[in-house]
């Protein structure tokens, strides 16, 4: 491993100069600066990262708070964490990696020490018990997600409640009357979830607005509650000729499970979905969806914070819009 030592004698220079170089801590020469720079270059000598923090009182580390919590679909929130690290990266910074419940005292903890610059935080609630906290933390922080009260903050997210509405708007103007939506599980919403409320408003309040026949059950994240909900929903409404899925895991069970009893989809029943756009088109009969734009969410989460690292001036709210792609799983209503 190659040491400032190595450095500073390929340079010509003490080690204390290095030191300088690399800290900023101490005017020295342009001439010097370059010939440090380059003897680090050519020697692939990489400050160590404890002795860097200490130097400039940064980590160069972000954390990413993702609590697994109950309901949580992990596949997708990994598409968020892998986004978040790559972007990271291109700007040399780590990422530190908390899956734990991290409430007040847990990011309390973090902010504390110099483990990390900034924070990135997902799962957001309606009515987040951490915003005053992080409202009064002096490193910045950026919530994938909007809370209720978002003031103070900065939030980018998915415009869930347009992508809520976007599907009704859709099935209502292939002339479908009676919609349900098969939400996230029963947990998600216990929570107060944000983008799972926003989602089940937007699809209320298009519901509403077309005058349709609606109705709206959480269903847990496997086949078994996929063929129980869509029972469930035949039974209640008969006449049900289009669903909006806005649970990735029971996607495709649930248009096994409807087949099965007897509904070819589309032509007996529209299905829309709010997921990623692979799983929307990898279904054996392929979703007409809103997509999740999870790399996309990342990528500007961490250039948001890098923004308010910087001293920039960032929005404090980014809406990512809601566009809906039409594939086979939708089709006019025929009776």
């Amino acid at each position: 491993m190659v040491k400032i030592t190595d450095v500073a004698r390929h340079a010509g220079v003490s080690p204390s100069t290095v030191s300088y170089a690399l800290s900023g801590k101490r005017p020295i020469s342009e001439e010097t600066r370059r010939r440090v720079e380059d003897s680090i270059r050519a020697l692939g000598y990489r400050p160590h990262a404890g002795a860097r923090a200490l130097a400039s009182s940064k980590s160069n580390v972000l954390a990413l708070v993702v609590p697994l919590r109950a309901g949580i679909h992990v596949p997708v929130v990994m598409e968020f964490a892998v986004s978040v690290v790559t972007t990271a990266r291109a700007h040399d910074h780590d990422v530190l990696l908390l899956t734990q419940e991290e409430g007040e005292d847990g990011l309390r903890r973090v902010a504390d020490t110099a483990l990390v610059d900034a924070l990135i935080l997902m799962d957001v609630q309606l009515d987040d018990p951490r915003l005053p906290l992080l409202r009064s933390l002096e490193r910045p922080s950026v919530m994938i997600g909007f809370p209720a009260e978002a003031e103070g903050l900065t939030c980018i997210d998915l415009d869930f409640r347009a992508a809520g509405e976007l599907c009704v708007d859709h099935l209502a103007a292939l002339g479908h009357r009676v919609v349900g939506l098969v939400g996230s599980p029963p947990e998600v919403y216990v929570r107060g979830t944000a983008f799972a409320q926003r989602v089940l408003q937007g699809f209320t309040a298009a519901a509403d607005r077309h005058r349709l026949s609606s109705v709206v059950h959480p269903c847990e994240a496997s086949p078994a509650a996929a063929r129980a909900a869509a029972e469930r929903l035949l039974r209640e409404q008969p006449a049900l000729t289009g669903v909006v899925v806005h649970n990735e895991p029971v996607l495709e069970p649930l248009i096994d499970t409807f087949e099965q009893l007897g509904l070819r989809v589309p032509g007996d029943l529209s299905v829309t979905a709010i997921c990623p756009r692979e799983q929307a088109e990898s279904v054996r009969v392929p979703v007409t969806s809103v997509a999740l734009p999870s790399t996309e969410i990342g990528t500007r989460a961490v250039e948001l914070l890098m923004g308010k690292l910087g001293g920039e001036p960032v929005d404090e709210a980014t809406l990512l819009p809601a566009r809906l792609t039409v594939r086979a799983s939708t089709a006019p209503r025929t009776a």
